[in-house]
């Protein structure tokens, strides 16, 4: 369907002469991939220990600001040498090690791109924590620094490694949806004691949906984001910040006035195929965890909160050879699990038990450190790439924008500058 109407855009810098799109990249395979740490707060604490029961791999180096949280962090790690950084500029001399493949990164949201940079710019390859980029600017740098160096740039989204999403997700496949019309995601819950200041600073002066990805990453894999689809644009809205100077003055210990944030953010993403995704933001107000996982298809749907739930007509019931007596009905709790397990990805039962007892999130966080090293060693492309990145992290800026001019349509760029033929 033709727009009537001229959305916002933002600039696309020209790819450089010579320079060319990582679609698909596959880089050359790693006998044992040597990972560094930078960041070894709870998450990266969290993320040595995972790496070290996936075989093949040597953790190398390990840095953060603090000495205190390296020497900690260093007391753990099992087998060899490992070189040990601290400071403002450790990272930087990390990331300049002669035996090292990959960057892993659990700093503060600020930091996440300054130092990515600068690993691509060493030769490494780079995981990302969520949320990889904050702004435009800082994604149309990493995605140039990927083409230019050739070397992976992924975003540590752990929510596509979920059970229910990484079934529904293979289920689509095999056709029991039919064509997805719409889907929803989100991420709300009460962040209570979990506030850091500088996270609650950044709420106070950013507007828009500023962590998108856990909800935005399963849906645009179900879509086949600059695949088989791109997004092309979005409206944002959000409420008032009824909570904010509140929750600011708790956690800072000073006044607050001019919140930014509003409680809850609501943004609307069409497609270029005619796709639509709702996604929403709320940390401020009282609520259960959700992601707001849900999946509308012509032929079935799937909502995973409050609980998971599996509805097919009769089209998606015979592809999957299950009886049609349960057409255009939600499917019994045992028929449904029954389901979701026999799609689950193969490594999953493999792995299920060592990754239940690193992951107290369910394995999500194990199975995406795990696939990652699988593709590293194989040379093959990653699960996920710069484009997705990209895609899943401009909605920040891009929401704000929208928001800042009263709810007006904007343009998601494409990211692959053309390069994929959708």
């Amino acid at each position: 369907m033709k727009m009537n109407f001229q959305p916002l855009s933002t600039p696309v810098p020209n790819r450089k002469s010579g320079q060319r799109d990582v679609l698909q990249l596959a880089t050359e395979p790693l006998d044992k991939v040597r990972i560094g740490f930078v960041g070894l707060g709870y998450r990266g604490q969290s993320a040595v220990n995972r790496w070290q029961h996936i075989d093949g791999v040597e953790v190398v180096a390990l840095c953060d600001t603090d000495i205190d949280f390296v020497n900690r962090c260093a007391s753990t790690v099992r087998h060899g040498d490992v070189s040990l950084f601290s400071g403002p500029d450790g990272y930087t001399r990390l990331c300049a090690l002669p035996h090292l493949d990959i960057v892993y990164i659990c700093t503060d949201w600020q930091s996440h791109a300054e130092i990515a940079l600068c690993a691509m710019e060493h030769g490494k390859h780079v995981a990302i924590e969520v949320p990889a980029a904050l702004s435009l600017a800082e994604i149309w740098q990493l995605v140039d620094k990927a083409e230019t160096s050739r070397r992976h740039c992924m975003m540590l989204e752990n929510s596509v490694y979920d059970y229910f999403e990484s079934a529904v997700l293979q289920l689509y496949r095999c056709g029991a949806f039919g064509n997805i019309v719409h889907v929803e995601g989100g991420y709300a819950h009460t962040m209570t004691d979990q506030w850091t200041p500088w996270r609650m600073e950044y709420n106070r002066t950013h507007r828009g949906d500023v962590y998108p990805t856990h909800g935005l990453g399963p849906l645009c894999q179900l879509l086949d984001i600059h695949r088989a689809d791109r997004l092309d644009y979005l409206v944002a809205m959000q409420s008032d910040a009824y909570t904010g100077n509140t929750a600011y003055q708790d956690i800072m210990g000073k006044p607050c006035e001019d919140f930014s944030n509003g409680d809850e953010t609501t943004t609307l993403i069409r497609t270029l195929r005619g796709k639509t995704i709702t996604l929403t933001h709320n940390v401020m107000n009282p609520r259960p965890y959700s992601r707001g996982y849900k999946v509308v298809g012509t032929q079935g749907y799937a909502s995973k909160y409050p609980q998971p739930q599996l509805l097919l007509a009769a089209e998606g019931l015979r592809k999957l050879q299950l009886p049609l007596e349960h057409a255009g009905q939600v499917l019994p709790d045992d028929v449904a699990d029954r389901l979701l397990s026999a799609h689950y990805p193969s490594y999953f039962c493999e792995q299920q038990a060592l990754a239940h007892e690193l992951d107290p999130r369910g394995g999500m966080s194990f199975f995406m450190d795990y696939r990652l090293a699988y593709c590293l060693q194989r040379g093959l492309p990653l699960d996920m790439d710069v484009y997705d990145m990209a895609e899943w992290c401009c909605v920040s800026e891009l929401s704000a924008l929208s928001i800042a001019h009263g709810a007006a349509p904007v343009c998601v760029p494409d990211f692959t500058r053309g390069a994929a033929s959708v």
